[in-house]
């Protein structure tokens, strides 16, 4: 519904490619990560066009007139499975494209224009974090020498479950429950201290995690953008909102540059 009603995770996703414009330059291709595209196997829709998948029914139907034609990066897609393969990785390539709700949903705030390449890559969901961390890992140079910008798309926190226990969905603003506010706040600590064995490790450590994560595809796209960081420097989060009482919708930065980034997002100067 932020495609509809931006709400302050929309205006963020707003001023952060603004910011990161300003800052770095326009990417020259979007690698992405969504919670909503997965596989048995690691694949790339390496397809030279997009358009936005409609992967969501009981919504506002003018959703469905929302369009995201951006091009695709199959010359990317060679590149990632030469990388990967070094690193003892299969990964797929397949010459389809298709951005899910996940990936076309903010970047139509961030690049409105869909001016910018975008390269998928569905993940497996059954395989651990750190699995998830490596395939970020064997990617470390394409954001380091390429002009590409890697994300995750996801939710901090993310069980349906608590968001429909009343019968219907409460309103966008509603109360934090407080097991929500007490897993993003471990998650916050954790990250700040570059405590990567807890996070990693995450289901057996951190509070509440089962029950904000029944199953965690929806967290495992931070790992594979955590990854193709690295371990050296800490994770920072740039942007902290809850919608629906339990659905966490922080961002967090990776790298040497996500400390002077969120002070320009803090800043509003781009």
């Amino acid at each position: 519904m932020t495609a509809l009603e931006a709400h302050e995770t929309g205006r963020f996703w707003q001023q952060l490619g603004r910011t990161l414009d300003a800052r770095h330059g326009r990417p020259e291709v979007i690698l992405i990560v969504s919670a909503h595209t997965a596989a048995r196997q690691t694949v790339l829709l390496a397809g030279p066009r997009h358009e936005a998948i409609y992967d969501f029914g009981g919504f506002d139907p003018r959703l469905r007139s929302l369009r995201y034609d951006a091009p695709g990066a199959p010359s990317l897609a060679r590149e990632v499975q030469a990388l990967t393969a070094k690193a003892g990785l299969t990964v797929h390539s397949l010459p389809q494209g298709g951005l899910d709700h996940g990936i076309w949903v903010p970047l139509r705030a961030m690049y409105p224009d869909a001016d910018v390449p975008v390269l998928p890559l569905a993940f497996v969901p059954s395989q651990s974090p750190s699995q998830q961390f490596a395939l970020g890992e064997a990617l470390q140079s394409l954001s380091e020498t390429h002009g590409v910008l890697i994300m995750g798309s996801g939710s901090l926190t993310h069980n349906l479950s608590l968001v429909f226990a009343g019968g219907q969905m409460p309103p966008i603003n509603a109360p934090e429950l407080p097991a929500s506010g007490t897993f993003r706040t471990w998650w916050e600590a954790r990250s700040r201290v570059r405590d990567w064995e807890a996070l990693l490790d995450y289901r057996q450590q951190a509070p509440h995690a089962l029950e904000m994560h029944p199953t965690d595809e929806h967290l495992l796209p931070w790992f594979v953008a955590a990854g193709a960081e690295g371990r050296l420097h800490a994770p920072r989060r740039i942007h902290s909102a809850l919608t629906y009482g339990s659905l966490g919708m922080d961002a967090y930065a990776f790298g040497p540059g996500a400390d002077s980034l969120a002070q320009a997002l803090a800043s509003g100067k781009c």
